[in-house]
């Protein structure tokens, strides 16, 4: 299964998911705190409801893992689908239009297909690792040679600390062109549609990250984990230009 499999199913699940999203979109919400206190609110529940049911009737026996709910088993098959319904869910709390539902379909435990969907927005993007759209049209990621060109994004800059070298990441970004906090999966869109260049997240969880390695790979971007290694297993990720990415990982750990 490719990009092109896969777009006309998206398409309907995205409608769904969509009506949903808009229904609870800048309207007063009950904020739940988790066991490893993030928040949850009743649409990461119904947006994963939605999807799992959408997933089992037309891909039944496929193995499911989600955010919110966890492992579905489905006996055998070699294809699992890794859920997160609502990237940036402290986003959506706080009215801002730039969260977003992130799929990812893996073969063997490696993703193949990737979807990115914004439903306040209306941006769906689908990567396979060989070829990325947007909104039915064709996306690459923009040529960036150097450092003093890039726009270099993260989600929290305070998280950097918490889980990498501060000092080494402050030094990357006075190199940059530009730095913002354009970020949660919104980062990585950025990248796979031409607007921003570099994307670091010091901490990802599976749901988090699965769903962007074929969208920036499709892009023509390279993807790996703080350290460069793999992303698959990854719990920190870094997306930009291949060209750029090794320089990016000598720069931000000191043993590399």
């Amino acid at each position: 299964m490719n990009t092109n499999d896969l777009l006309p199913f998206f398409k309907e699940l995205t409608d769904k998911t969509s009506n949903i999203c808009k229904e609870y979109y800048r309207k007063p919400i009950k904020v739940k705190v988790k066991k490893d206190k993030s928040p949850v609110t009743i649409l990461d529940k119904k947006v994963e409801e939605k999807i799992i049911d959408c997933i089992s009737r037309e891909f039944s026996g496929h193995n499911i893992y989600t955010e919110e709910t966890g492992i579905i088993n489905r006996t055998g098959s070699e294809f699992e689908w890794v859920i997160d319904p609502i990237d940036g869910t402290k986003t959506f709390i706080h009215g801002v239009p730039l969260f977003a539902t992130l799929i990812a379909l893996l073969k063997n435990g490696i993703p193949i297909v990737g979807m990115y969907h914004n439903p306040i927005l209306e941006d769906l993007v689908v990567g396979d690792n060989q070829i990325c759209i947007h909104n039915d049209n064709p996306t690459k990621m923009r040529s960036c040679n150097h450092f003093s060109d890039a726009v270099i994004l993260t989600t929290d800059h305070f998280a950097i600390g918490q889980f990498q070298d501060q000092d080494r990441f402050d030094n990357l970004i006075k190199k940059c062109k530009m730095y913002r906090t354009w970020a949660d999966a919104y980062g990585y869109f950025l990248l796979a549609t031409g607007y921003a260049d570099i994307m670091i997240d010091p901490i990802m969880s599976r749901w988090d990250a699965l769903a962007l390695i074929p969208i920036i790979k499709g892009a023509g971007g390279g993807i790996t984990d703080y350290q460069g290694n793999s992303p698959i297993e990854a719990e920190s990720i870094i997306a930009a230009p291949k060209n750029l990415l090794p320089d990016i990982v000598n720069l931000l750990n000191p043993n590399i």
